[in-house]
């Protein structure tokens, strides 16, 4: 059976029309007729291209506004007719194939995003071009169908390879294309039609899909998508080195990045199991590398870490992944970061399974989080807006021309970390810094004692002269303590006031907002309310 065919005909109807007279001539150099419509037809004829007009196919004028043109027993019986049972049947029908159909539908999307009104979008549904593309689509074995003018340049390449023969490989992936093509056209139609009555629905397209290493556990298999139509986001990873990601992997990067994407200096953040156990910004990148990894140093073992600016040697020399002595060796899972050098590249290499990838995270322009649950769908807009107020109940003020720039450091870092969170952020050498934080726990307190606990242990770590009571004191007098929802109790303020915490930032909201209040009151402790929850389950 032969498997490449030549093209003798071919029809030709677009809306985007970049590319398509370079394509005609192409054709046209290939010995191939042209057939056309309307628009497409027009363009070519302007750059002296001969053109069969359609209705000499079909025998019939276009009508009905343009409404009617392809849609024909004769164009639809050349596309589908099989080149071998069929023939003597399509000859003494008079029906002549048609060997390749190069059509993307009119603009309905395009219309709907310049906010065209009902009637311009109803007649911008095609109807001939979608079933031209499934018939070209299914008769694959013989037809080939493009869909998208950046295939053009392989349709000519093959042409021109191969003595104006086109592969059954190419042929059979633009079959793949073109279905997926007209399947997501219909499903933004249908939606819309949905929205136009007051009925919501959600059509979600993904492809490009490649296995993971694993799922969140080694049983488990996993893949990878890329969403139809976005710029890549997340699945632009560029990969330099190391070992293949894993479900875990994808996760935990995820949340790295959004970590430091919307710091405003240099930012570092070191996460495990989705949150960041360490989070610095400053302007020193080796510098808010260590602030970073000190939030958090046990933890930081076997951790995604995320730079929001080129990443440097110097910085990554931090890890002494060449030490001598192998329990030097600082073990991390990933690195990423918008560009790394090539030293540090390099020297990254030097541990042979260290994952090292280039993102940048201005492409993140996810604006819903989407998950799905056993046969349903939540839905919600991301969690973007810092805060709404910062209203100053307590007779104690928080200074916000000093602390505003590590309040809004201290929001960022509890919008990425799992609920019930406390996070504790700190002034340190010029930088600002995550110095203690508790995730995931089932009430408000446990969190608190957690991130007071991890606080104490760090200062300790950090701490070389001979009076740390004092140190302590002053330091974490100076460290503003954030919740992600408000305070139901007093509870969670008479421990960070045993403790010397003396600022605290929540939501409010509560009905015991004024108990909270009064307990601040009496314990000195300046509380400002921003009116903004940051749950993140």
């Amino acid at each position: 059976m032969n498997l490449d065919w030549n093209i003798k005909r071919a029809l030709l109807s677009v809306s985007d029309k970049t590319g398509i007279v370079e394509l005609a001539n192409s054709l046209i150099e290939n010995g191939c007729e042209i057939i056309s419509t309307g628009g497409t037809k027009r363009k070519l004829e302007e750059a002296g291209i001969t053109v069969t007009d359609i209705s000499k196919v079909t025998g019939n004028p276009e009508a009905f506004g343009g409404r009617m043109k392809t849609i024909s027993f004769q164009i639809e019986s050349a596309l589908l007719f099989d080149r071998e049972k069929d023939k003597q049947e399509a000859n003494s029908l008079n029906i002549d194939e048609i060997d390749l159909v190069v059509c993307n539908l009119y603009p309905f999307k395009k219309v709907l995003e310049s906010g065209g009104n009902f009637e311009e979008l109803i007649e911008n549904i095609d109807i001939g071009g979608p079933t031209m593309l499934r018939a070209a689509a299914k008769n694959f074995k013989y037809v080939t169908v493009i869909t998208n003018p950046s295939d053009y340049d392989e349709l000519q390449k093959q042409m021109k390879e191969n003595d104006g023969k086109i592969s059954y490989d190419y042929r059979k992936q633009m079959m793949v294309k073109a279905f997926n093509h007209t399947a997501d056209y219909d499903s933004l139609i249908a939606q819309t039609m949905d929205k136009e009555i007051g009925q919501s629905s959600l059509r979600l397209s993904f492809k490009e899909g490649y296995d993971l290493r694993y799922g969140e556990n080694s049983h488990q298999q996993a893949k990878f998508y890329k969403e139809q139509d976005s710029n890549g986001g997340l699945f632009g990873l560029k990969f330099l080195h190391g070992k293949a990601l894993s479900f875990n992997n994808i996760l935990d990067i995820n949340g790295a990045i959004e970590s430091i994407s919307s710091c405003d200096k240099v930012a570092c953040a070191v996460v495990k199991h989705s949150n960041p156990c360490g989070l610095a910004e400053g302007f020193d990148q080796k510098q808010v590398l260590e602030l970073a990894w000190a939030g958090d140093p046990i933890s930081a073992f076997g951790s995604i870490i995320a730079f929001n600016t080129k990443l440097e040697l110097e910085t990554v020399k931090f890890f002494n992944l060449d030490h001598e002595n192998r329990a030097e060796r600082k073990f991390i899972e990933v690195v990423i970061a918008p560009e790394i050098s090539e030293e540090a590249l390099d020297y990254l290499k030097t541990h042979k399974n260290l994952r090292v990838l280039e993102f940048d995270h201005s492409k993140l322009k996810n604006f819903k989080d989407i998950r799905y649950l056993n046969g349903s769908l939540l839905v919600q807009d991301k969690d973007l807006k810092l805060f709404d107020k910062i209203d100053l109940p307590t007779k104690t003020k928080i200074d916000l021309e000093q602390d505003q720039k590590l309040i809004e450091f201290g929001l960022k870092s509890i919008q990425n970390i799992k609920s019930n969170s406390i996070s504790i952020v700190r002034k340190k050498d010029n930088s600002l810094q995550l110095l203690g934080m508790g995730a995931g726990q089932p009430n408000r307190l446990i969190a608190s004692k957690m991130a007071i606990e991890k606080c104490k242990e760090n200062l300790a770590k950090e701490y070389k002269g001979d009076d740390f009571p004092a140190y302590q004191k002053e330091e974490l007098a100076n460290c503003i303590l954030i919740s992600d929802a408000f305070f139901p109790f007093p509870d969670n303020v008479v421990l960070a006031a045993k403790h010397g915490i003396t600022k605290i930032i929540q939501p409010g909201g509560s009905i015991k907002d004024q108990t909270v209040i009064d307990a601040c009151d009496q314990n000195d402790i300046a509380m400002a309310f921003t009116g903004i929850r940051h749950f993140k389950h």
